[in-house]
């Protein structure tokens, strides 16, 4: 069977040549006869395969030494709750609620700290991310979604929180653009986006920022604790490590962020170019805040919708299907979505709207 273009929106397509080359190395990583799978996460073997693993990012995004840089379980979700158990001091932090994820995340940490939310698109059903906020000095750290995978929105710009540390979530576009690290105290992401396989979450953070932990803070989640222990205060995911090695590599090879980005401008102009002169299909998400990574649209017609999911994948385009609270569809073109994997869907979706609109 032949490959499809994959538009999930995570766990997400990883570049072939990635997959190739984890498939050739799978039974016997070259010169240590054994997969990486099986070897010691303290054997010197995988310690070389981390280090060269972290410097690649530190390379990627231009992070300088003042940043530590974490591989850890749990995902994403996991530092919903790590985030105010490690950074909560006078007991008050500020959220800006622009999609589902950030929404949840303030959620979780109402569980430890209190709550302020400055800026809200929730009434808008998350149809763009605010631009006003009501930043407050007093606030342990500030906190952002920079992409919403589901509403399909970003931050243009990022937000300037003064002495606040800012703290994102960066999930969905984590390498999709260049991003000024020192602009945030903490960035992290899940991997299974724009990095690897799920079951990876990295963790850029501030040096200064860490060793504040409530007493109450497990000590897997201790950013503290992991930072001693250079990430293997237990057994880390040792081949996700590994993958996003190899994901690394690719971007590099590349030319890095700010080639990727020139290219993610190009697939996404392409299809937001198509949606705004379609007779049948129509965007979501504001123009001056579309996500370059996710791209939500719809018919206005439910069954046409489903119609056109199901046509597309017929013809070799999957997991186009929108999430409930948007409806439509959703087309998730990160990092390793080729644009002829683009070209195709706006051929597809031409096709369809001359049989349709």
């Amino acid at each position: 069977m032949e490959r499809v273009y994959n538009f999930s929106a995570g766990p997400a397509a990883i570049a072939q040549s990635v997959l190739e080359r984890a498939r050739d190395e799978l039974v016997c990583y070259p010169g240590r006869g054994m997969s990486v799978m099986e070897m010691s996460h303290r054997s010197s073997m995988y310690i070389e395969i981390f280090d060269e693993t972290k410097a690649l990012l530190r390379q990627l995004m231009h992070i300088p030494d003042t940043y530590e840089i974490l591989f850890l379980q749990g995902g994403a979700t996991l530092q919903f709750s790590a985030v105010p158990l490690n950074l909560t001091k006078a007991g008050r932090a500020d959220y800006v609620d622009s999609g589902n994820f950030a929404h949840l995340a303030a959620q979780e940490a109402m569980r430890y700290t209190q709550v302020r939310v400055v800026a809200s698109s929730r009434e808008d059903n998350y149809d763009h991310v605010p631009t006003e906020f009501a930043w407050n000095a007093d606030a342990d750290y500030a906190y952002i979604t920079t992409n919403n995978t589901i509403y399909g929105t970003r931050y243009t710009s990022i937000p300037d929180t003064g002495a606040v540390p800012l703290v994102a979530d960066a999930s969905s576009n984590i390498l999709s653009q260049p991003l000024d690290i020192t602009r945030f105290g903490v960035l992290f992401a899940g991997a299974q986006k724009n990095i690897g396989p799920a079951g990876l979450c990295i963790v850029v953070l501030r040096k200064d920022l860490a060793g504040f932990e409530n007493p109450l803070c497990p000590k897997l989640m201790s950013w503290a604790l992991q930072i001693k222990n250079d990430s293997m205060l237990n057994t880390p995911n040792t081949y996700g490590i590994y993958m996003a090695k190899l994901g690394f590599e690719w971007l590099r090879d590349l030319g890095g962020v700010e080639a990727i980005y020139e290219i993610n401008q190009r697939k996404a102009a392409l299809l937001y170019d198509f949606l705004d002169n379609s007779r049948l299909f129509k965007p979501t998400a504001r123009p001056e805040c579309r996500s370059l990574m996710n791209v939500t649209f719809v018919t206005g017609d439910k069954d046409l919708d489903a119609a056109f999911v199901k046509y597309a994948a017929e013809r070799g385009l999957v997991n186009l299907k929108g999430h409930r609270s948007v409806g439509g569809m959703r087309a998730s073109i990160y990092n390793a979505m080729p644009q002829a994997g683009v070209e195709k869907l706006v051929q597809v979706m031409k096709a369809f709207e001359k049989e349709n609109a």
